[in-house]
C-alpha cells in the first residue's frame, strides 16, 4: 500500500510539473494599452495558438450580448467580412464567417460550433470548435480546417470584466509567413480592442 501511494504522488507530482511546463510554455508577444497577447507553439502545427487577455469595463450581459449578436459581431473580430448564425439548439450553436486576406492569399471561411458554459463563479465560457464539413465549401474561398479555442469572460471584484480569447486555427492552403505571424498577434490584440470599445459605451 505505501508503494502504491508512492506512485501516486510521484504520478501526481509529473502531472503537475507537466501542466506547469506547459502552462510556461505561453510567451508575452504584446503588451500595449492593457491588452496581453500570449503564443504558444503547437505539436505538429506550423501556426501558434494565441491567447489575449484584457479587462473591460462593463457587465456580463453587455459583453455577452455583444457576443451573441453573430451577424454584428463581425465589427469587432479581426478581419472579419461576413458572419450568420446557421443553427442554434440548446446551448450549443454554429456559425459560418467568411474573412478578408490581403492580396494574392484567398480569402478564408469557417464554419463552428459554439458551446457556451456558466460558470458558478459567473463567468461565461465559449468553446470553439471548427466543423468544417458542416455546410458545402463555398466558391472562391478556402475553408479553415480547424478551429479550436475558447472565449472566456469572468466578473471581478472591482466591477470589471477579465476577457480571455484563446485559439489555435489551421488555415487551410498556403498562407505566407510574414501574414501568418501578424494574424496571431493581430487577430487577438485588435479583436479585444474593438470589443472593449464598443462594450464600455454602453
Amino acid at each position: 500500500m505505501g508503494m502504491l501511494r508512492g506512485v501516486s504522488a510521484a504520478c501526481a507530482v509529473l502531472v503537475l510539473a507537466a501542466a506547469g511546463a506547459q502552462a510556461e510554455e505561453w510567451k508575452l508577444a504584446k503588451d500595449e494599452d492593457g491588452i496581453q497577447v500570449y503564443l504558444n507553439s503547437v505539436p505538429g502545427s506550423k501556426y501558434k495558438a494565441y491567447r489575449g487577455v484584457t479587462l473591460i469595463k462593463a457587465d456580463m450581459a453587455s459583453l455577452r450580448k455583444l457576443q451573441e449578436d453573430v451577424a454584428g459581431s463581425c465589427a469587432w473580430i479581426h478581419e472579419c467580412r461576413e458572419q450568420k448564425s446557421l443553427k442554434a439548439e440548446g446551448d450549443k450553436h454554429w456559425t459560418y464567417t467568411r474573412f478578408n486576406t490581403p492580396w494574392p492569399v484567398t480569402p478564408r471561411d469557417s464554419v463552428m460550433e459554439v458551446t457556451t458554459e456558466e460558470g458558478t463563479d459567473g463567468s461565461i465560457t465559449r468553446h470553439l470548435k471548427g466543423v468544417p464539413t458542416y455546410v458545402p465549401e463555398e466558391k472562391g474561398f478556402v475553408r479553415v480546417s480547424k478551429v479550436e479555442g475558447i472565449w472566456k469572460f469572468t466578473p471581478k471584484a472591482d466591477g470589471q470584466v477579465e476577457a480571455l480569447y484563446q485559439v489555435h486555427t489551421e488555415p487551410g492552403g498556403s498562407i505566407p509567413s510574414w501574414l501568418a505571424n501578424s494574424f496571431v498577434v493581430d487577430a487577438p490584440y485588435l479583436t479585444l480592442e474593438k470589443l472593449r470599445a464598443l462594450a464600455e459605451k454602453r
